[in-house]
């Protein structure tokens, strides 16, 4: 090896750092167009009128309605493509989708109508996510077969969640410059050749096809690891499969155990997202304009807790990580929820997402040595979408609590006072510290969950299986490769995705 390759800058192998730069390219594109849209849609097709809000609110319905109606099935067909061909087929559609919508931009607003503007915005955001619900099952799976040390699944799915928190801190402030100085058009372009990058960055990898559990007849298997057609002929129904994999998710009481604690853990940044600024304004004393201070606190705090997650994990495991993280960010979701001063508030924000980052990320090895290699489309596609749920039924339950339900709330206990707001962060992180205790005791005593044997004929082998592990920590075997990440190390990505406890908008990852 030559001086210059030793030199080389690589995160967890050289083909992942391609494919991760794929990702942060793509991440960034995602965060200027989802801004690009809110902001014409709001600044120019609905400007001066009544209706700009809910046209606004539309775009998130539609992001929304591909997570719901679409993820949970999407698994089911994930479970049986090959994900290389998945990933790169969702890069192609979204990129030809998002370069249509880019073509039309350029025709001047006043010469269509604003419900049709409105109508193929929404159409073209509810395909690029219904795609994505494909997208991120498939790469979830892929880096369940590549990586199986849960201190490297912790430490790539740390990389992915900083990215992610960095492509949001970076993509909004080039929207702006971008749709009003040089127009929707260009805007929408850097998003497009965004998806070109990400399909270079997958198609050059070196990845070997990933032998999946069954072959649908729409995307047959080739050459070596293909199954042989009287094996296809026996796939069964759309609907079974999708039955058989929730009768596994809800008869694993470990998975079972790991979705209560991400849905708990939605409650502090499910009311945090909702109430915060009402919270700075009327707690802190402070202007709407700091208001800003306090998402850099959660975005620099979050960036912080993903790139040390993964040594975090190696030094405590991922079930500790997990539990001491659930803990340590509820009781100081209540410490902040007492704050009247804004430089201590800024801080404790920034502590508080540390944790609940970590605890994020520690997630990640726990359910991918949970899932054998058939279900794990299946399993990620019932978790994201029941996470993203939670998340909005959070945020709707805590602004009905601080708009009604406590709107005229006040007590004191011990000579402190309470209002609505202070109550439902203090309430909320009493909540997540009890979940804490839960992980302490739900969750099994070793660092690696129970991994079931994929299903398999008797006196059958499984396909490119390498031989067994010594360590229980590695409880997924590695088998080949698709696209996302490389054949020997790849990064092991958030299962909860966008939605856990530190949400961030529906990306490419």
């Amino acid at each position: 090896m030559t001086a210059l390759g030793r030199l080389r800058p690589t995160l967890i192998n050289p083909t992942y750092t391609r494919l991760w730069f794929g990702q942060a390219v793509s991440s960034v594109g995602d965060a200027v167009f989802s801004t690009t849209l809110v902001l014409w849609v709001a600044t120019v097709l609905a400007e001066g009128k009544s209706w700009g809000p809910q046209a606004v609110s539309g775009v998130v319905l539609a992001t929304s309605a591909a997570v719901m109606f679409v993820g949970p099935f999407a698994g089911v067909f994930v479970d049986r493509w090959d994900k290389r061909a998945t990933m790169l087929g969702t890069e192609v559609l979204r990129g030809g989708l998002v370069a249509v919508l880019t073509v039309v931009a350029f025709v001047p607003t006043r010469e269509l109508p604003a419900g049709a503007w409105l109508a193929l915005i929404y159409v073209i955001v509810l395909v690029l996510n219904a795609a994505g619900q494909f997208f991120t099952p498939a790469r979830f799976s892929i880096i369940a077969e590549l990586v199986t040390d849960e201190a490297d699944r912790a430490r790539a799915a740390g990389i992915a969640q900083a990215t992610a928190q960095t492509a949001w801190i970076i993509g909004p402030p080039l929207a702006a410059p971008l749709l009003f100085a040089v127009g929707l058009q260009w805007a929408l372009l850097f998003n497009a050749l965004s998806y070109l990058v990400s399909y270079i960055a997958i198609s050059s990898a070196d990845l070997r096809p990933v032998n999946p559990a069954r072959t649908a007849p729409t995307a047959p298997r080739t050459g070596k690891g293909a199954e042989r057609p009287d094996k296809a002929a026996e796939r069964p129904g759309l609907f079974k499969d999708f039955a058989e994999g929730l009768r596994f998710f809800a008869r694993n009481r470990f998975l079972v155990a790991l979705l209560v604690l991400t849905v708990i853990g939605q409650l502090g940044m499910g009311a945090l997202s909702t109430l915060n600024i009402f919270f700075a304004t009327r707690n802190l004393h402070v202007s709407a304009e700091s208001y800003g201070y306090l998402g850099m606190a959660l975005g620099i705090g979050g960036i912080a807790g993903a790139l040390a997650a993964g040594r975090v994990v190696q030094w405590i495991g991922a079930r500790r990580t997990t539990w001491i993280g659930l803990m340590a960010s509820g009781a100081l979701l209540v410490l902040y929820s007492r704050q009247t001063g804004f430089p201590a508030a800024v801080t404790l924000l920034f502590v508080f997402v540390v944790p609940i980052t970590m605890l994020n990320t520690a997630m990640a090895p726990l359910l991918l040595a949970a899932t054998p290699q058939e279900f794990r489309g299946r399993v990620i596609s019932v978790f994201y979408p029941v996470t993203r749920l939670a998340a909005m039924l959070t945020a709707v339950l805590s602004g009905w609590l601080a708009g009604s339900g406590l709107r005229d709330f006040s007590g004191s206990v011990a000579g402190l006072r309470f209002g609505p707001i202070d109550t439902i962060f203090a309430v909320s992180g009493l909540v997540v510290v009890l979940a804490g205790v839960y992980a302490r005791l739900g969750l099994p005593a070793s660092e690696a969950a129970p991994t079931p044997a994929p299903a398999q004929a008797p006196g059958t082998a499984v396909p490119d299986a390498e031989p067994a592990r010594e360590p229980a920590a590695m409880a997924v075997e590695a088998h080949g490769e698709a696209v996302g990440e490389t054949p020997t190390e790849a990064p092991a990505e958030d299962p909860t995705g966008p939605t856990g406890p530190v949400e961030t908008p529906e990306g490419r990852s």
